[in-house]
């Protein structure tokens, strides 16, 4: 195979999905088209538009082919989502968005079925969010179409198999609270025989292999060459974490904020995760456990700030941090640390000040994840969230660790899953945040939060 220069990264978030060419000698885009996720509300349930995503693909790639030679595509989106592929190839059934919470009397029944935490690391979750409830539902609600299921492929996988015609499963998706797999046995969880799933199951690769060359079909569409090779998909939090696997033998943790905060602890002392508090096990690319906590925190922050931009003054920060004006717990109810309680506000905020308290707010849910799983050491902060000064500085003051602001790219999902393909190199650009003296006010409203949130 030719040295591999330019990839060109699929990368499909639950909000937007992108396609990026990433130059692997110094991990930095080159060009990034973007385009949202789109979810189908025709037919039976809401599904991912696949048909709209793959046009979106397919010109993406012709578009990044004309800029550069894509050498490799590689392939990372968000987890909680599977395909049921039929023998011709064509989906049995639409994708399901994970968002879907119209089980109803099924929810019961599959609440027999949950394997337990100690066996998967995966915590009953509301919707969809666990992939097992979704293949569930579709089994016995939908038992003409599932007979016809050949393959169940993980979402990565799925658009890798487009890509190839070879299908796959990787351990990142089948580990990210799916039920299906029990990290402690390296094997698939009871409950994929329960349900007599694992005859269906594509073949598992690693997340470092490369899955094979594209399609005639594919090379015809996009204009890449026959010999362009495409990586088996990695999950996108776990996507995250590559560029740091190799960089420290010291403890460290990293925060992964897209439309979900996922918190991250590699080389800690792992503490009982409580599963009821959105605490799970992830598999890294590695096939290691990593004790993780999560928030919806992106959708959080679009929630509360929408499409406004808003000018935020020293005046405002200073009447928050001095003032009192809290956000409190929890913006998306039934997932996070705080499943159980409603947000609410105290204070009487005007607009930029609200959005000050929410990147306080956010912060405060990060350094409560952090604090579940143990975290030590350096705290990486990735994706959108690097760039919220007010985010970073709180999450210092509440943590009292090292905060390392990677702004290596608007998503690090996008050279995590670029340096699959055996780069070494990581161009960042970071700047640490500390809770120094002069931070006091930072670090009383900390201790504030926490304490209105335990009264």
């Amino acid at each position: 195979m030719n040295e591999i220069g330019n990839v060109a990264v699929i990368d499909i978030g639950k909000t937007n999905a992108k396609v990026a060419l990433v130059a692997l000698a110094n991990c930095v885009e080159t060009v990034v088209l973007k385009q949202p996720s789109i979810i189908a509300q025709d037919g039976d349930y809401p599904h991912h538009d696949v048909g709209a995503l793959w046009s979106f693909i397919t010109q993406s790639l012709r578009k990044l082919n004309e800029t550069a030679h894509v050498d490799a595509i590689s392939v990372t989106t968000h987890g909680a989502t599977a395909a049921l592929v039929d023998a011709s190839g064509n989906l049995a059934l639409p994708i399901l968005d994970y968002e879907f919470d119209g089980f109803g009397e099924y929810r019961d029944r599959y609440n027999k079925l949950h394997p337990k935490f100690s066996e998967t690391g995966s915590p009953r979750l509301p919707m969809g969010l666990n992939l097992g409830m979704q293949i569930f539902w579709q089994q016995q609600k939908f038992p003409d179409a599932f007979r016809r299921v050949a393959k169940i492929l993980m979402y990565p996988q799925y658009w890798a198999y487009r890509l190839t015609g070879i299908a796959c499963n990787e351990v990142t998706s089948l580990g990210c609270h799916t039920d299906l797999w029990s990290p402690v046995k390296n094997d698939y969880s009871s409950l994929v025989d329960q349900l007599h799933l694992r005859p269906l199951m594509a073949p598992l690769r690693g997340a470092f292999e490369i899955l094979g060359p594209i399609s005639s079909a594919v090379a015809q569409a996009t204009g890449l060459g026959r010999t362009t090779q495409v990586g088996v998909g990695i999950h996108d939090s776990n996507a995250s974490l590559v560029p740091h696997l190799t960089k420290s033998t010291k403890a460290f943790s990293v925060v992964s904020s897209g439309t979900w905060v996922v918190a991250m602890a590699i080389g800690a002392d792992t503490p009982m995760l409580d599963e009821n508090r959105d605490c799970l096990l992830n598999i890294n690319a590695r096939g290691e456990m990593v004790p993780s906590a999560r928030f919806m925190g992106g959708r959080e922050f679009q929630v509360l700030a929408g499409d406004q931009h808003v000018k935020i003054s020293d005046p405002d920060i200073s009447a928050v941090l001095e003032d009192g004006v809290f956000l409190l717990p929890s913006v998306s109810a039934g997932s996070g640390p705080f499943p159980d309680r409603q947000s609410n506000w105290v204070g009487s905020p005007n607009v930029a000040q609200r959005n000050v308290a929410a990147s306080f707010y956010l912060a405060m849910m990060t350094a409560t994840c952090l604090q579940l799983i143990g975290a030590k050491g350096d705290i990486i902060v990735e994706g959108p969230f690097s760039e919220n000064d007010l985010y970073l500085k709180m999450l210092s003051a509440a943590t009292g660790l090292p905060i390392v602001a990677d702004k290596s790219s608007a998503t690090g999902t996008t050279i995590g899953a670029a340096m699959l393909f055996g780069s070494d190199a990581l161009a960042v650009s970071r700047r640490k945040h500390s809770a120094a003296p002069s931070d006091q006010s930072y670090v009383a409203y900390a201790r504030k939060w926490l304490k209105l949130v335990a009264s």
